[in-house]
């Protein structure tokens, strides 16, 4: 079995290209192990889950990395996260509220959606996700089902953005528009159109959809907890691969 070193330098090795069966399996194995979740994430002497994805960025700065090679080393490091979420997320957090997420129908995009359900549920929310290409009448019944106080709707293609109206349109014909806040986000969304789109809130981030999903709901931020901040230190650098890999599907777009 490998010790606690092997562990962080096959984490940080196999994140970098994107290994995810290898990162993944890692990630358990230190679980196995009884290795501190934060450890596995910060690392040591540079080697771990958030040093192997700033380099990943790093990289992509330099032009040695492109969209592909950013977005496969970001779901190796999701796959580690999705094993590594509850550890850090289970420890001190009464729940807050539950919301439903989703990705709208003709759109197959999670990542995003992803990053927002960790860190809703590292800050104590109860997370019910729908996955992606969500139809409104599902929305509908998880909504009957789950009586959340939010629902929150993710589109990363301007094509499908117009589905916002429709889900909400769905909730204000089924009698519950008014008994849930709705929130929407994704790469091409602005402040601007959630607010024609009818939706209560809208989060560039995942930061920033824990933020305004407490602030729909008249929640008071409390003293963050070392657990909570290595979950939202992890998100972050992903959010911030996403960003970038949504700035250049952007630029190479408006060229075409």
């Amino acid at each position: 079995m490998p010790n606690r070193e092997e562990i962080l330098k096959g984490l940080y090795d196999h994140t970098i290209p994107g290994h995810a069966p290898q990162v993944k399996d890692l990630t358990q194995t230190g679980i196995d192990m009884g290795l501190d979740p934060k450890d596995m994430l910060y690392g040591a002497q540079g080697m771990g889950l958030i040093p192997a994805l700033r380099e990943v960025g790093a990289r992509f700065e330099r032009g040695e990395y492109f969209v592909p090679e950013m977005l496969i080393a970001a779901r190796a490091m999701q796959g580690a996260m999705s094993l590594l979420r509850p550890l850090l997320a289970k420890q001190g957090t009464k729940p807050v509220g539950t919301i439903v997420m989703l990705t709208v129908k003709g759109d197959m995009h999670d990542i995003g959606k992803n990053l927002c359900d960790m860190m809703l549920e590292g800050a104590g929310f109860r997370v019910i996700d729908l996955g992606v290409n969500t139809s409104p009448e599902k929305m509908l019944a998880a909504v009957q089902e789950h009586n959340p106080q939010i629902v929150g709707f993710s589109a990363f293609l301007t094509t499908t953005m117009p589905m916002f109206k429709v889900n909400i349109a769905t909730l204000e014909k089924a009698g519950l528009r008014d008994t849930v806040k709705v929130m929407v986000g994704g790469a091409p969304v602005t402040e601007e159109y959630a607010k024609k789109a009818g939706a209560d809130g809208y989060a560039p981030d995942a930061s920033a959809t824990v933020r305004k999903a407490k602030a729909l709901l008249g929640i008071k931020d409390e003293e963050i907890s070392e657990n909570s901040q290595a979950l939202a230190d992890a998100v972050a650098i992903l959010d911030a691969t996403m960003q970038k890999i949504g700035e250049a599907e952007a630029a190479v777009n408006s060229q075409s």
